[in-house]
C-alpha cells in the first residue's frame, strides 16, 4: 500500500497553522498540527526566520513527501497583504530547500473540497476537519486550515498527473 503524507500551510507572519496528514489507501490519517507563533513587535526578519526554522524542524520530524498552500488571494489592506507575501515566500522557500514540491489552493476550492460549500466560515471547517480525520476535539482554526489544505491535496492528487493543479 502506497502511504503519502502530505504538509498543508496556512501562511500568517503571526500565527502559521501546520498540518501533516498521511493517505493510507482510502483513509486519511491525522499525523500531526499545530501553530507556529511569532511575536508582534520583533523584526520582520527575525519573524521570517523563525517561521523558517519551526517548519524546518516539523519537516525533518514528520517527514511530508509534499506540501499544500493557500494560493494568493485579495487582500484590503496593502500592508497585511505584504507581510503576508513575505511570511508566504519564506515558508515556500524551506519547503523548497527540503526539495519538496509545492501546490497551491485558492480558499474557496479548499472550503468546497473539505465543507462542500465554497463560502464556509471557520468554525464549520473546523468541524469538517474534526469529523474527517477523527479528532476528539478541533484544532486550532489555523491547524484547522493547514489540514483542510493537506486533505485538498489528497482529494486532488489524482489530477495531478492531467495538470489539474500545478506546483509553484
Amino acid at each position: 500500500m502506497i502511504h503519502t503524507r502530505i504538509l498543508g500551510i496556512d501562511t500568517s507572519l503571526r500565527s502559521t497553522g501546520v498540518g501533516i496528514v498521511e493517505s493510507q489507501g482510502s483513509k486519511m490519517i491525522p499525523i500531526y498540527y499545530g501553530v507556529i507563533k511569532t511575536k508582534s513587535g520583533h523584526p520582520l526578519s527575525d519573524s521570517l526566520l523563525h517561521l523558517q526554522s519551526e517548519l524546518e524542524k516539523v519537516i525533518i520530524e514528520h517527514q511530508p513527501q509534499v506540501v499544500a498552500v493557500e494560493g494568493i488571494f485579495f487582500a484590503r489592506n496593502v500592508k497585511t497583504a505584504m507581510l503576508l507575501s513575505h511570511a508566504r515566500g519564506a515558508l515556500i522557500a524551506e519547503c523548497a530547500k527540503k526539495g519538496l514540491s509545492v501546490y497551491e489552493y485558492e480558499p474557496r476550492k479548499v472550503k468546497m473540497a473539505v465543507a462542500g460549500y465554497g463560502a464556509a466560515k471557520k468554525e464549520q471547517m473546523q468541524e469538517m476537519v474534526k469529523t474527517l480525520l477523527h479528532l476528539e476535539k478541533k484544532p486550532p482554526h489555523d491547524a484547522a486550515d493547514a489540514l483542510a489544505l493537506a486533505i485538498t491535496h489528497l482529494h486532488n492528487s489524482t489530477s495531478i498527473r492531467l495538470n489539474a493543479i500545478k506546483p509553484i
